[in-house]
């Protein structure tokens, strides 16, 4: 879950490959490192901290060629000596890693045994399996022999000092692009890295590598074969990647929702009728069952699309998290159909479960923010759900777009006509008036700041959006947040209530608005701080937010924005890192 950046070509690639870097940051930002040409010689900075930090290093510095790391550490602890990139043991080869190496104790001992290691990390392997293997054969040949022999994730860029003209790259599992520019080649971990660099692209399929000169480049799958890429044009603009007036990209992802969803209503609607293609409606009307996999926030989000799979199409569905779908197999049915949920189609517990169904050839559909990733190129289907690009780390805009897309494939699904359209838009309006009193979130915000504890119950829809709101708010603030069905505390958790203790409850829903309300009050009489969100028809004058009313079974997309305010909120009081939350990265690349 790191960032990598390389370029080669004629603009200043110091400048080039830490710009890029700051682009990347949110994949990683507990250390970060460059390694340059410079008159002859490779020059190498690194810095525990953030890109801002290695900046004075860098200053007035000029090179042709450079790769960059920015890290979230998975082996050894955050610091300068663990930071990217590494040398090789006689300093021939500098390396820049993301992902995970699984068997590299294995390979330390095998084939490494008399050589000295610096760091922790499991990239040193790498780099000194390329140079050991260099000793009997090519460059091309030793970078072959050495992802023959990995196993786990990479995406790898090296520098030989011998040939100081070209990046070699690699790469299995972890994402890496290829950005082609006018002045040069870029590489990246993300197209975010290549924005401003190149107007085309390619992206690098699994276990293939590749040679990139300033005006040209290579690729090879691992035999050594010859590939044609697949180039493609750069759709993203730079000011997508700014935060314009906003202070934190999480606010600006929150506030651009509204016209996010007016934004989907335009691609998946032509007039009034939905335009999702028909192979894969008549492929999910002949299955049996639906089984939904993602983690975290997109799987709270699979949790409202198997309400409507449920209601509007009558076809069961589940929810699982992939995490524990890959070691523990669920009972199949005869004819089942996937439905992967991912922001950045790199997940790599989603991908892996991916693969093993793609194996028994179960039809698979992917709702990703990234159509041209690793998931969006493995399965059968794949949706865009247009929320544009995400930078924060804590995901706002992309859980509602998920929502939104998966409600208009049920709709299409079912056959029923709707008012889905317009009340989408109901939804959109709904939303802009719930940021016009985000100043009632702030007042939240100031009551549960000092808390050490915060608990969300809910019933139904309004607990799985519980669910996001706990997860939002110990992403980003740090304070322990835990979500129940307000069912269950009499169960257990209402021990955990003492004075003060913040209890938010969501209530859009008529059925269960009363009982709801009797679980919060069995709180505040045991000293809780009780707060309620709710729905304008369900209201009572001391409610603390009044969302607009919206149509019962969309009414989960409009509180979101007031969940995801109070974490904000929270977090901005306690002057946090918002945007890149501590121990966090946005693309989880490893299991």
């Amino acid at each position: 879950m790191c960032g990598i950046l390389g370029y080669v070509g004629l603009d200043n690639a110091v400048d080039v490959v830490h710009k890029g870097l700051e682009k990347l940051e949110y994949r990683g930002y507990d250390s970060v490192g460059i390694a340059y040409q410079q008159n002859m010689k490779v020059v190498i900075q690194k810095e525990k901290g953030r890109v801002i930090d290695l900046a004075p290093l860098l200053k007035n510095k000029n090179s042709n060629i450079a790769i960059g790391h920015t890290r979230w550490a998975t082996h050894g602890e955050p610091n300068k000596l663990n930071a990217h990139p590494h040398c090789s043991n006689t300093n021939r080869f500098i390396i820049v890693h993301n992902g995970i190496i699984e068997n590299y104790q294995k390979l330390k001992v095998e084939y490494l045994s008399g050589y000295d290691f610096i760091s922790q990390t499991d990239t040193e392997i790498i780099v000194n399996l390329v140079e050991l293997f260099s000793l009997t054969m090519s460059i091309n040949e030793a970078i072959r022999k050495t992802m023959s022999l990995l196993e786990g994730s990479y995406a790898c860029l090296i520098l030989d000092k011998k040939n100081l003209n070209c990046i070699y790259f690699f790469k299995d599992k972890s994402p890496l692009l290829l950005g082609i520019g006018k002045n040069g080649i870029t590489l990246s971990s993300d197209i975010t890295g290549l924005v401003g660099y190149a107007e085309q692209y390619v992206a690098l399929e699994d276990k293939t590598f590749g040679i990139a000169y300033a005006n040209r480049f290579y690729f090879y799958d691992i035999i050594g074969l010859k590939l044609e890429p697949n180039i493609k044009s750069v759709q993203v603009s730079s000011s997508e990647i700014d935060k314009k007036t906003f202070t934190h990209y999480m606010l600006k992802e929150i506030h651009e929702q509204p016209l996010m969803i007016r934004s989907i209503l335009q691609k998946y609607f032509i007039g009034d009728e939905v335009n999702i293609p028909l192979k894969l409606i008549n492929k999910m009307r002949k299955c049996d069952k639906i089984n939904i996999v993602a983690c975290g926030t997109s799987m709270y989000a699979g949790m409202m699309a198997k309400y409507y799979f449920e209601k509007l199409c009558s076809i069961p569905t589940e929810v699982f998290c992939a995490s524990e779908l890959i070691y523990s197999t669920p009972l199949i049915s005869k004819r089942p159909f996937f439905i992967f949920y991912s922001q950045s189609g790199e997940t790599a517990d989603v991908l892996a479960v991916m693969k093993k169904m793609k194996k028994q050839k179960f039809p698979m559909l992917c709702i990703t923010n990234n159509t041209e990733s690793s998931m969006g190129r493995l399965t059968d289907f794949c949706l865009d759900i247009y929320a544009g690009k995400e930078i924060a780390v804590a995901s706002t805009k992309a859980y509602t777009a998920m929502i939104v897309v998966s409600s208009i494939l049920a709709r299409a699904v079912s056959g029923v006509r709707t008012n889905l359209k317009s009340n989408l838009k109901g939804v959109s309006l709904a939303m802009e008036k719930v940021l016009n009193n985000k100043e009632i979130c702030l007042g939240i915000a100031k009551d549960i700041v000092n808390e050490k504890d915060v608990f969300y119950i809910g019933r139904g829809m309004d607990y799985w959006v519980c669910l996001e709101g706990a997860l939002k708010l110990k992403e980003i603030s740090y304070i322990h947040t835990e979500a129940f069905p307000s069912g269950e505390l009499k169960h257990g958790p209402i021990a955990l209530i003492h004075k003060d203790t913040p209890v938010i409850a969501i209530i859009t829903q008529e059925g269960t608005n009363r009982i709801t309300r009797s679980n919060l009050t069995e709180t505040i009489s045991r000293g809780a701080k009780g707060f309620v969100i709710s729905s304008k028809g369900l209201s009572l004058p001391e409610d603390t937010f009044i969302i607009p009313n919206v149509a019962h079974y969309l009414s989960p997309l409009v509180s979101a924005i007031v969940i995801q305010l109070i974490a904000f909120y929270t977090a901005l009081l306690k002057n946090n890192d918002i945007d890149k939350p501590k121990n966090l990265a946005k693309c989880v690349t490893v299991e």
